[in-house]
């Protein structure tokens, strides 16, 4: 791999962005024809007391139980409560809707004391009852992606451990589970878990996902698919009331485009920077620059389900060693450092004693023909045309990796779709090789490991796992590591799973970034959360 060839691609990354922001205009005008246009958008909305908050792609729904999509989680965030939260800057959980529980001595029982003053927005009041109708919902459907993810279940065992939710007062609710979950207290926290109100639920029916009902500190106003979404300030919150009267997502995709909107003040806030902008940021006395901790991991997944090359370890162990991952990295610009394992190093568990593949195309070529591919083979590359904070370049990486494989005889085509497009046809398993990333939930590697390579996660539809990959042994070791209380032990147990999954090698792991947010100078009380998600009650505009 040449260093002429990433020159290249930054250059024609830059002349991109140049024509875009020339004819962004022209670009959003499908996006408004059911809304106010953008430049009346752009004079009013930072107007009063408004935050105007900037992302490359929309949400795909604002029913967070039925998305894994950050781009969705980060506005239900603002619009529903947990019985737990994390707190501001960790994954400690501190009280949320519940001010208290007790753990039974097996670790089967979680008995919650809940808040008494809470109503939804809709007016109606929060009792331990609709904690209950909540989680029989999630039971019930087929489409509640997260509960699977986090509690088990397949088609044999749909529950999962979770074996009831019983309202044992008005304001008491009891769990009890089949078998003792060690991440069970951390995973209630995550913002799938947001409870909704029964009534509203009720009410749209099928239409639930774009009319949204919690007890957080903003409330849904309205949604421009495609535009902007458009949330109120709850003045009636339990817990710290909003500094700001109401809070605008806007859809800008191109990174570019972004940034120049925020350098107008046009916006407050944006994520999704190129990253040769972000010293241009740092530089600017009228923004600032955040550093979200990370807690991330960008890959390609290869689809290990199909029959084909993709099936055969040896191919995918040959596309490890294929692609200079130090020279991919110089596409991040300072913002990643190489991945080896499918979990980030800033959780406990971590294995620093996997060998990464390394470099080493020779030997890439040799494992080909060995599996029977010695003239090359030609495969799919599934990547997603809008930046992930995971992955903020994703159409040069693809190139970049493009580039390399062919050096091994490896003719990789790109297919390239917006974002909902390319989680909907991932999770069906219709590519070869596909871009994803995860920004762990939790800080328990039971949120990496189990989710993203589980066979229990596999499944058509709604896979989390999109290499298809299924190992009875690493099944057998991440479900030990769940019913496991002895952190120590668990760790032991994560460490040969990534022993196992290295050299099986579902993935080439890419990266593991700290996504940049920026903002101009004048907002105040931000504290990015190593989640991916934080709420905005706050932010102040000084």
């Amino acid at each position: 791999m040449k260093q002429h060839l990433l020159r290249t691609l930054l250059g024609v990354a830059l002349l991109t962005l140049l024509v875009v922001a020339g004819c962004s205009g022209d670009d959003d005008q499908a996006s408004t024809e059911n809304d106010d246009s953008q430049d009346d958008a752009k004079s009013s909305e930072n107007e009063d007391n408004t935050l105007v908050f900037a992302r490359g792609a929309d949400s795909q729904q604002l029913d967070p139980s039925k998305v894994t999509d950050g781009e969705s989680l980060y506005v239900t965030q603002q619009i529903y409560d947990t019985l737990v939260t994390y707190k501001e800057d960790g994954t400690e959980v501190q009280p949320g809707l519940a001010t208290d529980w007790q753990v039974s001595d097996d670790g089967k029982k979680y008995t919650f004391q809940l808040r008494e003053d809470v109503k939804f927005h809709d007016g109606t009041d929060f009792t331990a009852e609709d904690v209950v109708y909540n989680f029989d919902r999630w039971v019930e459907t087929d489409d509640s992606i997260y509960f699977g993810y986090m509690f088990g279940g397949s088609e044999e065992d749909p529950n999962g451990f979770l074996k009831s939710v019983e309202a044992t007062g008005d304001y008491e609710v009891t769990f009890t589970l089949d078998k003792p979950n060690a991440p069970f207290i951390y995973t209630l926290a995550m913002p799938p878990f947001g409870i909704a109100s029964p009534d509203a639920v009720d009410e749209h029916g099928e239409n639930y996902f774009k009319n949204p009902v919690g007890t957080g500190p903003f409330k849904f106003n309205s949604w421009s698919k495609g535009d902007k979404i458009t949330l109120d300030k709850n003045e009636d919150y339990f817990g710290d009331v909003a500094h700001v009267d109401q809070v605008v997502f806007r859809v800008i995709p191109d990174n570019g485009a972004r940034y120049l909107e925020l350098q107008s003040g046009s916006i407050d806030m944006m994520k999704g920077m190129n990253p040769q902008d972000i010293s241009g940021a740092e530089d600017n006395e009228d923004l600032q620059v955040f550093r979200r901790p990370s807690m991330n991991v960008g890959y390609m997944a290869m689809n290990t389900d199909q029959d084909g090359p993709m099936a055969d370890p040896k191919v995918r162990k040959a596309i490890n060693l294929g692609v200079n991952k130090e020279e991919l990295l110089t596409l991040f610009e300072g913002l990643g450092k190489p991945a080896k394992n499918p979990m980030p190093p800033s959780l406990w568990g971590y294995n620093e004693d996997v060998e990464p593949y390394g470099y080493d195309p020779e030997e890439a070529k040799k494992l080909l023909a060995e599996a029977g591919y010695g003239d090359g083979l030609d495969v799919t590359l599934y990547a997603m045309s809008n930046p992930r904070p995971y992955l903020p370049q994703p159409k040069l990486t693809a190139q970049a990796i493009q580039q390399m494989l062919k050096e091994v005889n490896v003719n990789v085509e790109i297919v390239e779709n917006e974002w909902e497009t390319h989680q909907t046809k991932t999770q069906n398993g219709e590519h070869d090789m596909a871009f994803l990333g995860w920004t762990g939930d939790n800080g328990d590697p039971d949120n990496f490991l189990y989710v993203l390579l589980d066979k229990d996660n596999a499944k058509e539809g709604s896979a989390g796992n999109i290499a298809f990959y299924k190992n009875d042994e690493i099944h057998d070791l991440l479900t030990e590591a769940q019913v496991e209380q002895d952190q120590e032990k668990r760790s032991e147990l994560y460490k040969k799973a990534q022993e196992i999954i290295h050299d099986d090698a579902p993935w080439l792991p890419i990266a593991h970034t700290t996504p940049p947010i920026a903002a101009k100078n004048n907002i105040d009380g931000y504290v990015p959360h190593p989640t991916g998600t934080e709420k905005f009650n706050h932010i102040k505009l000084k």
